[in-house]
């Protein structure tokens, strides 16, 4: 039998957490954040939650499988943001569709939209529902369904020759990975998501996996998409790359399903690396972990991983002792040993102060810089329990150019800080990924929540922590995508003619404004038959 999804938090059925397991951790919780736990809250069940009954829909498409269980509508209501964490824990579902389409093949994601498109029902784009921004909430007015692509999970062709491969669209991250290493081959894309995402949804949203330089974003190993819109396909050629004006498939890349239902995609992949070296350096702040940061990128290493933890939030995770900021360096080849990049590294991490231990053995991954990982690939688990316990936990990411980090470092913790009026909330602060001419910092909010209140607790840390690092230059999102909580900022951020002309191509290819209506934009009025 299929694993389920849990209908609240991260993660499948068979994992859930008690609220006995949570206050476990409640020691661990005083012992890492400084304050208290809260008496552990245990979930809703689903039998008990407020889902109200389904909307009446025409007749559904013929041979589109079709469900309209609780647990369906339920487990499509949200996303996986803090506050969809929190209202779906308490049981509540103010959006679920009024029906989740699981369709087989392309040709039924088409029907699906010609029904829609004639019967005026509004249509979500559903990949593994791991948006934190309110992407795939059916937030909308009327009739509403969510098309979830998990049926079109196929690695349908591999091109050893040119290093691609052709595959579906909802596929999870850990399946594609499994598929490509029958044939020694990687995508080298793992976000944080990964073990529950797709690679449709990382295209939508433009995700960035966790190497910090190189090809990071899914942008930079996309070699043409295919999507089908309420007035035809959009198929991009695969090339490796091309002058003739703008680019189909760029068009799609965070297109966050307002364009398109993606389907399928040639993605550019590589042999397994075959020779890594890594170490955990620890620096005497952030601010001078992110000057050896920059040196190196500019100097050209472009390590694999290159993520600098500040003090405290190295200290949360276990990977340090809340004195020194911790940057995690490593570097891969497909090729040819790297221990020569390291060492060079490593001399201008020792020009910013940096100093590390020599691995006791062969693996790389122990000590500091194994449990940084951990911490990072348990974080959404992590985030569950913190929840039942009454913490509030939030992050923003950006980026912004080298100039202006410090600025921007320093006004959005304050922001944050400000917003929440409690001297117990920490605001730590990574950089996940660096270019030559800037990087992502990653805010990380923890506090203790205001129980019952919690949205307008997480509403005025948000709005506050968006102001200040869109006004000191950052962007409203490095690898989030816009959603539906993003839009303020990103309709400020973007030229107004790039907007008006965003419509007008919503417009062409989704004339009925069925394709997740309110994300990224509005869709034009239409004028009166």
């Amino acid at each position: 039998m299929a694993r389920r999804r849990k209908h609240w938090g991260w993660g499948y059925e068979d994992e859930a957490v008690s609220a006995a397991d949570a206050a476990g951790a409640s020691a661990l919780v005083e012992e890492r954040l400084g304050f208290a736990a809260q008496a552990p809250e245990e979930p809703v069940p689903l039998e008990a939650a407020a889902l109200r009954a389904p909307r009446p829909l025409p007749p559904p498409p013929a041979g589109v499988p079709w469900d309209v269980s609780d647990h369906a509508r339920a487990t499509h209501a949200w996303g996986k943001s803090y506050l969809d964490v929190v209202r779906a824990l308490r049981g509540r579902f103010d959006h679920a569709p009024d029906a989740v389409a699981r369709p087989g093949d392309e040709c039924q994601v088409a029907v699906v939209l010609e029904w829609a498109t004639e019967h005026g029902v509004a249509v979500v784009p559903y990949g593994g529902g791991t948006s934190v921004v309110g992407g795939v909430t059916p937030a909308v007015d009327g009739p509403v369904v969510s098309l979830d692509l998990g049926a079109l999970d196929a690695v349908l062709e591999v091109d050893p020759v040119s290093r691609a491969a052709r595959v579906q669209a909802g596929i999870l991250g850990p399946e594609l990975e499994r598929r490509l290493r029958e044939h020694d081959l990687t995508l080298r894309h793992f976000p944080q998501s990964f073990e529950l995402s797709t690679l449709g949804g990382w295209i939508a949203t433009r995700a960035g996996g966790h190497f910090a330089t190189g090809p990071t974003h899914i942008d930079d190993l996309v070699e043409s998409v295919r999507a089908l819109t309420p007035a035809g396909t959009w198929a991009s050629r695969r090339l490796p790359g091309s002058g003739a004006g703008p680019s189909p498939d760029r068009w799609l890349l965070g297109s966050e399903g307002v364009l398109g239902v993606i389907t399928e995609a040639w993605v550019r992949v590589q042999p397994r690396p075959r020779h890594r070296a890594s170490r955990a350096v620890r620096l005497p702040s952030l601010e001078l972990g992110a000057e050896a940061v920059r040196t190196i990128v500019q100097a050209g290493l472009r390590p694999a991983n290159c993520r600098l933890v500040d003090a405290a939030e190295a200290a949360f995770s276990g990977a340090g002792d809340g004195r020194h900021a911790l940057l995690v360096l490593g570097f891969e080849s497909v090729d040819a040993p790297v221990d020569g990049l390291l060492a060079r590294g490593l001399e201008l991490c020792a020009e910013a102060g940096g100093t590390w231990d020599e691995p006791a053995g062969a693996g790389h991954r122990e000590g500091a810089a194994g449990a940084w990982r951990e911490a990072f690939l348990r974080a959404p688990y992590l985030r569950d329990v913190l929840v039942m316990l009454g913490v509030l936990t939030e992050t923003f990411e950006t980026a912004v150019t080298w100039e202006r980090l410090p600025a921007l470092h320093a006004a959005v913790r304050d922001a944050a800080r400000g917003a929440l009026g409690d001297e117990r909330a920490l605001v730590t602060c990574r950089i996940t990924h660096a270019y030559p001419d800037g990087c992502a910092p990653y805010f990380t909010v923890l506090a203790p929540a205001r129980r019952g209140d919690e949205e307008a607790q997480w509403w005025a840390v948000k709005r506050a922590a968006s102001e200040a690092l869109l006004a000191a230059g950052g962007t409203i999102t490095h690898h989030h995508a816009v959603g539906r909580d993003h839009r303020p900022w990103y309709d400020r951020q973007r030229p107004d003619p790039f907007a008006d002309a965003l419509r007008a191509a919503k417009a062409a290819v989704d004339p009925a404004g069925i394709l997740n209506p309110g994300v990224l934009v509005d869709p034009l009025a239409l004028p009166p038959s």
